[in-house]
C-alpha cells in the first residue's frame, strides 16, 4: 500500500524532499531486496522511462522553495517529483494563518484536489496521506489546515497523518501561536493522528549531540526528517507473518490514536551521534532500550542529560501529572528497532504496566516493530513514537501566550479582515483547553 505526501508550505516542502531522499538513500544502502522494494511501492512509482517519482504533490504560496526541492530531487539522480506534482503562486500568506485558510485555500481548491487526486490513483492501494506543513505561518498552517479539511471531504475513508513543525519558543513570527492554536484546533477535527516536532528540541540535538557549530534549518531538517525516516522505513509488525508491513500509517493510527481526543504523537530516536564518530561508538540493546525508556517516562527528547530520577508512581500516585513535574504517563507507544541482532533486544522494560494509562492493558497500548536492516549507518536504532503527556507544556505554553495577546486584542483585526471571527478564536481556545485537561487527567 501507498503513501501520497502532501508538502504544505516552506518547512513542509523542504522536510518533505529530505525525507524521501534519506528513505530511498538507506533502503539501497541497506542491500536488501525486499526492503528496497518495499520502499519504492510505498513512496515512489516508476515513469514509463523506469525513473522513480515521488508519490508527492508540493505545495506553496511562493515559488521558490518548491523549484529548490524539485532541484535537489531531480540532483540525487535516484529520483525526481513529477513534472506537473506542484502548485504555487508568486505572493505568499504573509503569515497569516487566516490569509491562507480563507484565501488562498478556497482560491486554489480545486487545482490542488486534482493535484492530489492524480496522485491517490497512480497508487494500486492508497495507505493514507501524509501532510507535512508547519504551524508558525501562514501558508504551511493556513493552507496546510484548509487542504486537510479538503482532503477529508474527499476521501472520508483513508487515514490523515499530519506531521507539524512546533515553532521556538522564543518566536519565529509574533503572532505564531495565533496560527499554532488555530491550526491545531482544526486538524483535531481533521486528522486522524497528529506527529509534532518540536524546533527548540531538535535544535538542541543538532547543537548537543551533533556538534554543530553554525546550525541551520537544513541540519534541522535533516534532523526531523531522519526521525521520521526511522518510522516510516518499512518493518515487520507482529501482524506482518514475516512481510514488511503493508499499511503504515493505518498500523500507525491503529497502534497509538484510540480515542478521538488523544491524537498528539512524539518522537524520541536513539543514539544520534555525528558522522564522524559513527565509526568510533558501540551500542548495544539493552544500554539503547534502557536509555529510551527513561527518555520516555522523564520526558527528555536526548539521551544527553536525561534525569535518572524519576521513577513510575505507584498506584497511590498515579494522580501526579506531568505539569505538577511528575512523570510522564503513556496511553501507548510503538518501539521501532532497526538493525544487527534486532530478535534479541528486550523490550519487556516498555510492557510495564506502571508506564500507561489505565485504560488500556499494556499488551493493547505497547507494540513493537522490527527490521533487522540497519538504518541511516548506524548498527542499532530504537525509535519511540508516542502518545503521551509527552506536549502538554508546549501546548499548554503555546495556547497561554496566544490567550494573553487575545485578552488585550493584539493584532486581531489582521484575522478579522479576512474572515475569522472573534469566535472562531473563542472556539479554537475551547477545543485546545480541553484536549490539555484530558492529557493532564490521563491516570
Amino acid at each position: 500500500m501507498s503513501v501520497v505526501t502532501v508538502q504544505l508550505g516552506q518547512c513542509g516542502n523542504q522536510v518533505g524532499q529530505q525525507l524521501l531522499h534519506s528513505l530511498l538513500c538507506d533502503a539501497q544502502n541497506g542491500q536488501r531486496k525486499e526492503l528496497c522494494t518495499a520502499t519504492r511501492e510505498r513512496f515512489f512509482h516508476q515513469d514509463t522511462h523506469g525513473e522513480l517519482v515521488a508519490r508527492a504533490v508540493l505545495i506553496d504560496m511562493e515559488p521558490k522553495v518548491i523549484n529548490q526541492s524539485i532541484s535537489r530531487a531531480a540532483r540525487s539522480g535516484m529520483w525526481r517529483y513529477g513534472e506537473t506534482s506542484h502548485f504555487s503562486q508568486k505572493q505568499g500568506s504573509g503569515n497569516n494563518w487566516a490569509n491562507g485558510f480563507c484565501v488562498h485555500g478556497p482560491a486554489h481548491r480545486e487545482v490542488v484536489e486534482e493535484l492530489v487526486r492524480r496522485e491517490v490513483e497512480r497508487c494500486d492501494r492508497l495507505s493514507g496521506l501524509l501532510a507535512m506543513m508547519s504551524v508558525a505561518g501562514g501558508t504551511g498552517s493556513g493552507v496546510g489546515t484548509y487542504v486537510t479539511q479538503c482532503l477529508r471531504d474527499v476521501y472520508p475513508k483513508s487515514f490523515i497523518l499530519n506531521h507539524l513543525t512546533w515553532p521556538y519558543g522564543t518566536g519565529e513570527v509574533i503572532v505564531q501561536n495565533y496560527n499554532s492554536v488555530l491550526t491545531l484546533a482544526h486538524l483535531y477535527q481533521l486528522s486522524d493522528a497528529i506527529l509534532v516536532h518540536e524546533n527548540d528540541t531538535v535544535h538542541q540535538i543538532c547543537s548537543q549531540l551533533l556538534n554543530i557549530k553554525h546550525i541551520s534549518f537544513a541540519d534541522v531538517n535533516s534532523v526531523i526528517a531522519h526521525q521520521l525516516g526511522s518510522v516510516l522505513q518499512p518493518a515487520l509488525t507482529a501482524d506482518s507473518q514475516g512481510a514488511y508491513s503493508r499499511n503504515p500509517l493505518g498500523e500507525l493510527v491503529s497502534a497509538l490514536c484510540c480515542h478521538p481526543e488523544f491524537k498528539l504523537l512524539s518522537i524520541s530516536s536513539i543514539p544520534q551521534v555525528p558522522l564522524a564518530s559513527m565509526a568510533y561508538s558501540s551500542f548495544s540493546w539493552p544500554s539503547l532500550l534502557k536509555h529510551l525508556r527513561q527518555m520516555l517516562i522523564s520526558n527528555t527528547k536526548m539521551e544527553e542529560g536525561i534525569d535518572w530520577q524519576v521513577r513510575p508512581p505507584a498506584a497511590a500516585e498515579r494522580s501526579r501529572s506531568l505539569t505538577a513535574g511528575g512523570f510522564n504517563t503513556s496511553l501507548a507507544n510503538v518501539l521501532i528497532l532497526r538493525g544487527k541482532d534486532v530478535y534479541s533486544a528486550e523490550t519487556g522494560g516498555f510492557e510495564d504496566p506502571a508506564l500507561y494509562s489505565s485504560w488500556l492493558s499494556p499488551q493493547e497500548a505497547f507494540s513493537v516493530w522490527k527490521s533487522p536492516v540497519p538504518f541511516n549507518k548506524y548498527e542499532k536504532s530504537a525509535t519511540l513514537v508516542s502518545n503521551s503527556q509527552a506536549l502538554l507544556r508546549p501546548l499548554d505554553s503555546m495556547v497561554g501566550g496566544a490567550w494573553n495577546m487575545f485578552a488585550s486584542r493584539a493584532y486581531i483585526h489582521q484575522y478579522t479582515k479576512f474572515g475569522i471571527s472573534e469566535e472562531d478564536f473563542l472556539d479554537s481556545f475551547s477545543s485546545l483547553e480541553q484536549v490539555i485537561s484530558s492529557y493532564k487527567q490521563l491516570r
